[in-house]
């Protein structure tokens, strides 16, 4: 049932290109269907997320609109790294609604978004210790950001962990 697209050309993405999806992160995509879903025809692509063993069909048609885009530059991962580097901005509020927003930051999938609530949770030895939600929440955005930055520079996702915890070590 794979049948290429005829209009693939046009939506600005290929087989095999890396894709991120903002609620998933980095997934590639391994092809375009044409299926009949509710008597309509659409073209899918459809996206496989192998660090999540998950596989998501997106109509070719939503694309766009759904939030999917192609990997960020070298510039734009270098402008989201910068942010790590800067001084937290934890504000004074509950942390219920604090949590809303990194949530929605790190669903935005914009690696400088992502990169702001790494910086805003990580701890330096010496520091108080988080709350379990306040780790579960970091390790989730600086997984997404890792994945993004390990694509990017074409380097393992543990070797691009590493390297983001020793810039907010040195910030």
């Amino acid at each position: 049932m794979r049948k290429p697209a005829k209009d693939t050309m046009d939506i600005g993405f290929e087989v095999e290109d890396l894709v991120v999806y903002p609620t998933h992160g980095v997934g590639r995509i391994t092809g375009i269907e044409a299926q009949e879903i509710a008597g309509q025809k659409l073209n899918l692509l459809v996206i496989q997320f192998e660090k999540d063993r998950m596989t998501l069909r997106v109509p070719v048609a939503k694309a766009k609109t759904s939030g999917l885009r192609k990997l960020s530059t070298k510039k734009e991962m270098q402008t989201a790294l910068l942010t790590l580097k800067g001084r937290s901005r934890i504000k004074r509020t509950m942390w219920s609604r604090r949590a809303q927003e990194y949530e929605a930051k790190i669903n935005s999938g914009d690696p400088r978004q992502i990169a702001e609530v790494v910086r805003d949770l990580h701890r330096n030895a010496g520091q108080p210790d988080q709350s379990f939600s306040e780790r579960q929440m970091y390790q989730a955005a600086l997984d997404r950001l890792s994945r993004e930055f390990a694509a990017v520079e074409k380097i393992a996702e543990d070797v691009a962990t590493q390297r983001l915890e020793a810039m907010l070590k040195a910030a």
